[in-house]
């Protein structure tokens, strides 16, 4: 950081950005040049009077009264197979072995890891469904807390995406483009309706480790950054052991009145540097700095579960008292909602089950399948459900046709985005139903297909949020989750 005492005019010139140039040379030239600057200022962070200063968000966000507070996002990584969980197709096991017939496939590009395969057989379920809730949805018996709560979701099987990998796909539908670069749904969010509570983060993101036995897929923290979002929207990582969040206790020595001192002087320093670059990134780090001073009291409560009765550990299951696990994180992720967070993502790895995917998957079923269930009738018996908006589902779905050796008891699946399912739940979601169809294969969409750009404006709309209207400038261009394209799907709202 620059010493404002110490800096010269040759130090800021060489930290000027074009944008900064433009400022400054534009200002007070001209009739015309004026509203040129103006125009170059808004290339950027709204300006102070934009925002709204009890929540941070934006003025005028929500756009319309909203159903949902807040999102719960979990992403189950690697791409559950929704032909072993939610999409029944009896109709396999008598094409068992079969290559799959081109006029489904109908020249369709596949990955690199089957499209050298001489066939592509057919591989059946191996578990059996069964008809749960009044709703009558037919659910794996890998699930069966999830079939439990079938009358309190929308399941969504139809949802595609072009991503055929797992990065360009993950990316997709965490940030609405394919390359890295584009601002997190959580920043969006975040940007654009601010926090409850000003003592927490606005986006909160938690990671767990899989139950499978093969390889994880990585995860990358900018599938939770801000993109070219001031960086005070990005999500923060709580961890499992030690601090959850970083560097958030004092060191050794330093007192609560000394860090204190110390950020006040830091924030003096800062204020000095900012009134000469116009750089509101410097604004941001001192809005960061307090942010983590307020937090210091605020995550210890948070994550303290000594009052949590023991009827709460019984519904999220056993390993809901483990740090770091999935049930421990859902079990977190509903304590943050009740705490006014405004979006918390869950990561879930280990999904990515190309071989041994019977094994694999009913390992990760197992460290799911209660909590998932748990925090959707969590939030219901405490009157939260109404306004807090559930979310899981994978990148994309697996293929119907096997992957390396198909044999009765074994088999892998590829990557398939042309459809998959996911389910929402609470905050204006229509409980209880089924949108869409797939063919008999499983392979591609019939009815109602919902694009992930469409998944993402319909979030945005039960925040009461116009996902056309939620923008940002960015050189030149305004910017939105999605992009130039999504379709809010009525049918699931309430």
């Amino acid at each position: 950081m620059l010493d404002p005492k110490t800096t010269t005019p040759q130090d800021l010139a060489l930290r000027m950005t074009r944008r900064h140039f433009f400022r400054r040379s534009t200002a007070g030239i001209a009739l015309g040049i004026p509203a040129l600057a103006s125009l170059l200022a808004k290339d950027g962070l709204a300006a102070p009077g934009d925002i709204d200063p009890k929540t941070g968000g934006l003025i005028g966000f929500p756009n319309f009264p909203a159903k949902a507070k807040r999102v719960i996002y979990l992403h189950q990584s690697g791409a559950p197979s929704q032909i072993d969980l939610f999409d029944h197709k009896p109709k396999l096991a008598q094409w068992k072995g079969t290559d799959l017939p081109d006029s489904v496939r109908m020249g369709q590009r596949i990955t690199g890891m089957t499209s050298g395969q001489s066939t592509l057989p057919v591989a059946p379920s191996i578990f059996k469904f069964a008809p749960a809730g009044q709703s009558g949805a037919e659910v794996s018996e890998l699930l069966p807390y999830q079939s439990k709560i079938v009358d309190n979701i929308a399941l969504i099987k139809t949802v595609y995406t072009e991503a055929i990998n797992h990065d360009p796909a993950i990316t997709f539908i965490q940030t609405g483009f394919q390359q890295p670069g584009r601002a997190s749904m959580g920043s969006w969010v975040s940007y654009g309706l601010g926090s409850e509570n000003q003592n927490l983060p606005a986006f909160v993101v938690m990671i767990s480790q899989a139950q499978a036995l093969n390889p994880d897929q990585p995860l990358f923290s900018r599938l939770w950054g801000n993109g070219f979002l001031p960086s005070k929207y990005q999500g923060v990582k709580f961890h499992a052991g030690g601090d959850p969040v970083l560097y958030l206790s004092n060191p050794p020595g330093i007192s609560p009145a000394t860090r204190r001192r110390m950020l006040d002087g830091i924030a003096k320093l800062n204020r000095l540097l900012a009134a000469k670059y116009g750089d509101p990134e410097i604004e941001t780090r001192v809005s960061q700095y307090e942010m983590a001073y307020r937090m210091q009291t605020s995550v210890p409560e948070l994550m303290d579960l000594s009052k949590e009765p023991a009827s709460t550990f019984e519904l999220y299951g056993p390993d809901s008292r483990k740090p770091g696990t999935y049930a421990a994180n859902c079990l977190l992720a509903r304590r943050l909602a009740e705490r006014g967070v405004r979006f918390v993502q869950l990561y879930h790895r280990g999904w990515d089950q190309h071989n041994d995917l019977p094994r694999d998957i009913a390992l990760q079923c197992k460290g799911v399948d209660q909590a998932s269930a748990a925090l959707v009738l969590d939030l219901k018996q405490r009157g939260m459900l109404d306004d807090t908006l559930v979310i899981w589902g994978g990148e994309f779905g697996r293929t119907v046709y096997c992957q390396g050796k198909l044999t009765d008891t074994n088999y892998g699946r590829d990557h398939h985005g042309r459809c998959f399912t996911m389910w929402m739940a609470g905050g204006g979601i229509k409980p209880g139903i089924t949108l869409g169809k797939t063919d008999d294969y499983c392979y591609n969409a019939l009815e109602d297909p919902v694009h992930i750009h469409d998944m993402q404006a319909t979030i945005l709309h039960c925040l009461g949020v116009d996902h056309t209207k939620l923008t940002y400038k960015f050189q030149g261009r305004d910017f939105r989750l999605t992009d130039v394209a999504g379709n809010v799907v009525d049918k699931v709202l309430v």
